[in-house]
């Protein structure tokens, strides 16, 4: 017993003698996983202890070399490889190998010029320890340029369509057998001049009114489809997942937007990737949205919660403690998804999260009501009115913003509506009909705030 004993002394001696490298040498691979998208592509490497890794870039050809301390070769990093889709916008291909003991060389082949971010995450929610490879295009692309772009092409192909549908037509008609000539139509009467104006006389229906400081342009709706990527949000008794979901109506609300003459949609987020919160700010500010809706399905320990809500942001603490429940939990998600701090523009995002408005919040709480009633009409909502707690997503100075929590994922029932086909239709039909009506009573103006 007591040769037993000593011997287990020594081992635990022995462990506190050894150093922070010696310890992750026996690290091991939990998962790998590969999140491509337009914006960025994220490579995660997740592990059951703290990995440290040094990189730099190589030329002819253009790849990341990463190399992670601590780590043997293993068939769980081998997995890597084959994890990397062909349209990845960004990666061409990964090799793994052994460069040194202790040291496993990442080999990351670039598709285009990229501006690569390196950082660790400490273990949260259901992850642990993770080593996080995001590889961002060294120019972002103008969004609303693109955005822009987009509609002049769709009205280009709604035109040619147009087109062939009358030279169809045309040609029908040229084909068809010659009828029996018919009466002459009367001669119409002579065309009668108009009566001069009268001084002061009112102007006919058909003459425009006067400019009053409003314009037609092009209106932007910048829809938000919560968590993403390594943040998957809430999840239902059967595993639906809040990420799937919410983007599945955010596309389809997409399409009936882009279908309302002179309105246009952008999404933060078109695939199944993560977007920080400060981001998703950004991204409407950027093509100087008109409005800014977060699709969200709500989540509750008990499983009887249930109903849709809308939430405006507070200046001045939440509207009750289910409101500020909800906001702690949705702002939660940078954590679980994973931001780099040491970002460049993390002082910056801060700042931007700051800058809310007495004049947003009154146009935010006028959005959130028009979409409530709506949505009041296609199912139960949880509360009667708008509420308000101080969520960061929502937070753009001058863009009304509104967060929707579409039902409950974590009630049975709603979870199983979410996932009807036909239940997402009623939804887009209700958001699509009060964003309509807010416009409708609250026309925008010309732009005037910068970018």
């Amino acid at each position: 017993m007591t040769t037993r004993r000593d011997a287990l002394r020594a081992m635990g001696s022995l462990v506190l003698l050894l150093g922070a490298r010696d310890l992750a040498f026996g690290a091991s691979i939990v998962a790998v996983r590969v999140w491509p998208a337009d914006d960025y592509t994220r490579v995660t490497i997740e592990s059951d202890a703290a990995l440290s890794a040094k990189h730099f870039m190589a030329e002819n050809p253009s790849r990341l070399v990463i190399d992670v301390d601590g780590l043997e070769l293993s068939p769980a990093l081998r997995e890597l490889v084959g994890k990397v889709r062909s349209d990845d916008p960004y990666i061409a291909g990964v090799r793994v190998g052994q460069n040194q003991p202790r040291i496993v060389r990442l080999v990351i082949d670039l598709k285009q010029s990229t501006a690569p971010q390196v950082f660790t995450l400490a273990p949260v929610a259901a992850y642990q320890h993770r080593l996080v490879f995001d590889l961002r295009p060294t120019q972002e692309r103008d969004p609303l340029l693109a955005l822009i772009k987009d509609k002049e092409s769709a009205e280009e192909e709604a035109a040619q369509a147009v087109q062939d549908a009358l030279g169809e037509f045309i040609g029908k008609i040229e084909n068809k057998p010659l009828t029996p000539p018919v009466a002459a139509a009367p001669a119409k009467p002579p065309m009668q001049t108009p009566a001069p104006q009268v001084a002061g006389a009112k102007p006919s229906p058909s003459v425009a009114p006067p400019h009053d400081g409003k314009m037609d342009r092009l209106i932007i709706v910048a829809l938000d489809p919560g968590h993403g990527g390594e943040d998957p949000g809430a999840i239902g008794p059967s595993g639906l997942r809040e990420k799937d979901v919410v983007l599945q109506v955010a596309l389809q609300l997409r399409d009936r937007i882009n279908a309302v003459p002179g309105m246009r949609a952008m999404l933060t987020r078109d695939a199944d990737f993560f977007v920080p919160l400060h981001d998703r700010v950004r991204k409407a500010r950027r093509v100087q949205a008109d409005l800014f809706v977060s699709l969200h399905a709500d989540a509750f320990f008990k499983p009887h919660a249930r109903g849709a809500s809308v939430f405006a942001l507070s200046q001045s603490g939440a509207s009750s403690t289910a409101a500020r429940w909800m906001a702690q939990k949705e702002n939660a998600a940078d954590l679980i998804g994973g931001v780099n701090v040491k970002a460049k523009d993390a002082a910056v995002a801060r700042a931007l999260l700051d800058m809310s408005t007495a004049a947003q919040i009154k146009d935010s709480m006028k959005l959130g009501s028009e979409v409530l009633g709506q949505i009041g009409k296609v199912g139960r909502l949880h509360k009667p009115r708008v509420e308000q707690a101080g969520f960061a997503v929502l937070k753009a100075p001058d863009i009304p913003s509104i967060l929707v929590e579409t039902a409950f994922i974590s009630n049975p029932d709603e979870e199983a509506k979410l996932r009807d086909p036909r239940y997402q239709a009623q939804l887009v039909d209700a958001l699509t009909t009060g964003i309509k009506r807010y416009f409708a009573k609250n026309p925008p103006i010309a732009r005037q705030r910068a970018l």
